[in-house]
C-alpha cells in the first residue's frame, strides 16, 4: 500500500511540476474585462483535459504542445482561490490555482495624469544605485559594468524611491521611468525595451513588489506613476519567443525582415500593399521580434497583461513605446478596452512624426482619422512638432521670415488639428534624443525652453539631469545622452541631488526650473487655459494663457540685444490692467505703455486684474 502511495505522490509531483506558468497569474474580482484568458506552458500540457471551478468559456490548442490557452469567466465570482483541473486517461488528475483578488476601493476611477502635471522621464538603470546587492544577477547574462558606457551600471527601483524627495522639491508630479521589465539581452539591456518576461521587474532593478512600493511611496506625496509600457515588440529572449505559441505569434516573412520604419504607409491611401506591411510587420530591429496583433491571442495576452499591471502596482498612466509601429486597428482595440476600464486613466503614444496632421490622426476622436473611420481611442500624444522646432530655434537669432519664434508660432497656429490640445506631450528631449544642454550649451536658451514648457499648452515633460546642466550628444552613441546621475552612487565624487554639493551653475539650473514648475502647481490656467498669440516680432514671441478668473502674459525674447514692447499692441488681452507679477524676477511690473525684456530672457507676467 505504501509503495502505491510513494508512485501516486510521485506521478502527482511531476505532473504539477508540469505547469511552468499559468499567465496572468491572479486576477481581480468586479472587473469589466471579466473573460480572462489563461495561458497555461507546460511540457505537453495539450494533452490534457482542463476543468475549473470557474466556468471555462473556452480552451485552445495551438500547433505547439506546450501551450493551452483556457478562458474562464469571473464575472459575479467573489474573491478567492479556484482551481484548474487537469485530467488524462488512465493518469492521476492535478491542478494549479488561480486567484481573485479583491480590487482596490475606487481603481475604476483612478485619475491619469493630465495638463497639471509635470512629467519627469528617468532611465532607471543611470539614476540611482539605491540597492548594489542586485546589480548583477545569477539568471541573467549580462551583468553590471559601469566602465562600459553602454552597460548596465546598477540604477535601481530603490535609488529612484530614495530621491523622490529631490523630485518632489523640483515640481514634479509625475514619473515615466523607461521599462523596467526583465530584458535578458547579452548587451544594452540596460534600456529595457527588448523584455524576456512581461510579468517580471528585471531583478536588476528590484522585486515586483519593489514596483508597488515605488507607486506608493509616490502617492504618498500626491505623484502619479506612469509604466513605459511595449506593444510592438518583445526581445528575442523573451521565454515565448524561444519556443512560440504559434508560427504566427510573431511577424515572419518567413524569420526576420526589419521595419521600413515608414509609419505614414499606414493612413497612406496611396500606399502599397508591402510597404504598409514592412512598416506594421517589419521587426525593429533584429533583438526585437514583432509582435503579430492582429493573433487574437496575442492581442489579448498584451491586454490583459497591461491591465494587470495596472491593477497590481496602481498605476497612474501608460507611455507606449512605438505606437504607431503597431497595426493599427488592434492597437486601437488594446487602448480602447484600457480606456473602457479606467475611464479616468491616461496613455500617451510615442507617434514620432514630424507633421501636425499626421501626429493628431493617431489621437482619440481625431477628425482626421474619422475620415478613414479610424479611431486610436489614444487619449494622448507626443508632440514632436514642437520639439523639432526647439531643436533650432534658440539658435536663431536672426531670424528669417521662416526661422527664430515664428517656428513655436506657427507650430501653435496648427492646434485645430487636435481634438485635445491638452493632451499633447510637450518636451525639449527624450531618452532618444540630442541632450538639449548639448544643443544649446548656454543656460539662459534652457530657460527660455523652461518657461515655454511650464506656461504653453499640453503636458510638460523633463529629461532627467537637465535641471542640473547635464548634456550629452547622440552622435556618439545613446549612452552619451545617458550618462549617470551625478550623486546617485554612493563612490561619486559629487551628490548633485543635495544643493550643497552642486556647482554654482547648476544649482541655478536647479533652481529655476524648480520655482517655475512650483508655481505651476495650482495655476488652472496654465493647466487648462485658453491660448491667444501674437505673431512674433524681431524675434520676440508673446502669448496669453487665460480663463474667465485669471490671465497670464508670457513674453519670451530670443533675440541677441534687449528689446522694448508697445503694450497698446496687446491691449486685447490687457484690457484696463495696469499692473502685473513677473513670476520669474519677483517683481511688479507695469503695463501701461511698454515693457522692457533683457536680450535671451523671457517673463510670465500674471496680470492683476
Amino acid at each position: 500500500m505504501k509503495k502505491i502511495l510513494v508512485i501516486v505522490l510521485f506521478i502527482t509531483l511531476n505532473l504539477q511540476a508540469q505547469i511552468e506558468r499559468v499567465e496572468p497569474p491572479m486576477w481581480w474580482a468586479d472587473m469589466q474585462l471579466s473573460q480572462v484568458q489563461l495561458m497555461v506552458y507546460g511540457k505537453g500540457i495539450s494533452d490534457f483535459h482542463v476543468t475549473s471551478d470557474l466556468e471555462i468559456l473556452s480552451i485552445r490548442k495551438t500547433e505547439n504542445p506546450n501551450y493551452l490557452f483556457v478562458t474562464v469567466e469571473t464575472k459575479d465570482v467573489a474573491p478567492g482561490e479556484y482551481q484548474l483541473y487537469f485530467a488524462q486517461e488512465r493518469t492521476v488528475n492535478f491542478s494549479t490555482p488561480f486567484n481573485l483578488v479583491k480590487r482596490k476601493e475606487g481603481s475604476q476611477y483612478r485619475k491619469g495624469f493630465d495638463s497639471s502635471d509635470l512629467i519627469y522621464l528617468i532611465m532607471p538603470d543611470r539614476f540611482a544605485n539605491g540597492n548594489p546587492t542586485n546589480d548583477s544577477h545569477p539568471d541573467l547574462v549580462e551583468k553590471a559594468d559601469r566602465d562600459q558606457p553602454g552597460g548596465r551600471h546598477g540604477g535601481d527601483i530603490q535609488g529612484i524611491i530614495d530621491h523622490l524627495d529631490y523630485l518632489e522639491e523640483l515640481g514634479v508630479t509625475a514619473l515615466w521611468s523607461t521599462p523596467l521589465l526583465e530584458d535578458n539581452d547579452k548587451a544594452y539591456s540596460y534600456h529595457t525595451y527588448a523584455q524576456s518576461d512581461v510579468y517580471r521587474i528585471d531583478p536588476r532593478y528590484g522585486t515586483n513588489e519593489d514596483y508597488r512600493r515605488l507607486a506608493k511611496e509616490m502617492h504618498k506625496r500626491e505623484m502619479k506613476l506612469i509604466m513605459d509600457y511595449v506593444t510592438n515588440h518583445w526581445g528575442i529572449t523573451h521565454w515565448m519567443i524561444q519556443d512560440l505559441p504559434t508560427y504566427d505569434w510573431i511577424h515572419q516573412f518567413p524569420g526576420y525582415a526589419n521595419s521600413n520604419y515608414r509609419m505614414t504607409t499606414q493612413y497612406d491611401s496611396n500606399t502599397s500593399k508591402i510597404d504598409k506591411r514592412y512598416n506594421e510587420d517589419g521587426w525593429f530591429v533584429p533583438s526585437m521580434p514583432d509582435l503579430n496583433q492582429s493573433n487574437p491571442l496575442v492581442l489579448q495576452y498584451l491586454i490583459q497583461n497591461a491591465i494587470w499591471w495596472i491593477e497590481y502596482a496602481d498605476l497612474d498612466g501608460f507611455r507606449v513605446d512605438t505606437y504607431s509601429y503597431n497595426q493599427k486597428d488592434a492597437i486601437a482595440k488594446w487602448t480602447k478596452t484600457i480606456m473602457d476600464e479606467y475611464p479616468n486613466f491616461n496613455i500617451v503614444g510615442e507617434v514620432w512624426l514630424h507633421n501636425q496632421a499626421q501626429i493628431a490622426y493617431w489621437q482619440k476622436d481625431s477628425k482626421i482619422g474619422a475620415l478613414q473611420s479610424f479611431n486610436s481611442h489614444l487619449p494622448s500624444v507626443m508632440d514632436f512638432t514642437l520639439h523639432d522646432a526647439f531643436g533650432t530655434v534658440f539658435n536663431e537669432t536672426n531670424p528669417t521670415w521662416f526661422d527664430g519664434m515664428i517656428k513655436i508660432y506657427e507650430n501653435v497656429v496648427n492646434d485645430f488639428l487636435y481634438p485635445e490640445i491638452n493632451q499633447l506631450l510637450i518636451f525639449g528631449e527624450n531618452h532618444d534624443t540630442d541632450r538639449f544642454n548639448q544643443r544649446y550649451p548656454s543656460i539662459k536658451n534652457y530657460k527660455l525652453l523652461m518657461t515655454l514648457l511650464a506656461t504653453m499648452r499640453g503636458i510638460p515633460q523633463l529629461y532627467y539631469g537637465s535641471e542640473i546642466g547635464m548634456a550629452g550628444d547622440k552622435s556618439k552613441g545613446d549612452a552619451d545622452i545617458r550618462q549617470d546621475f551625478p550623486g546617485g552612487w554612493k563612490e561619486d565624487a559629487q551628490n548633485a541631488f543635495e544643493a550643497t554639493s552642486r556647482t554654482s551653475v547648476q544649482n541655478e539650473y536647479f533652481n529655476f526650473t524648480k520655482n517655475l514648475f512650483n508655481w505651476r502647481k495650482d495655476k488652472p490656467v496654465i493647466h487648462f487655459g485658453k491660448t491667444v498669440q501674437f505673431i512674433p516680432e524681431h524675434n520676440v514671441y508673446v502669448y496669453f494663457r487665460y480663463t474667465d478668473d485669471a490671465k497670464v502674459m508670457v513674453v519670451i525674447n530670443n533675440n541677441d540685444k534687449d528689446q522694448q514692447l508697445a503694450l497698446q499692441r496687446f491691449a486685447e488681452m490687457i484690457g484696463s490692467a495696469q499692473q502685473g507679477f513677473d513670476v520669474i524676477s519677483k517683481q511688479p511690473i507695469g503695463l501701461l505703455d511698454t515693457l522692457d525684456i533683457k536680450a535671451k530672457s523671457s517673463m510670465i507676467i500674471e496680470i492683476t486684474p
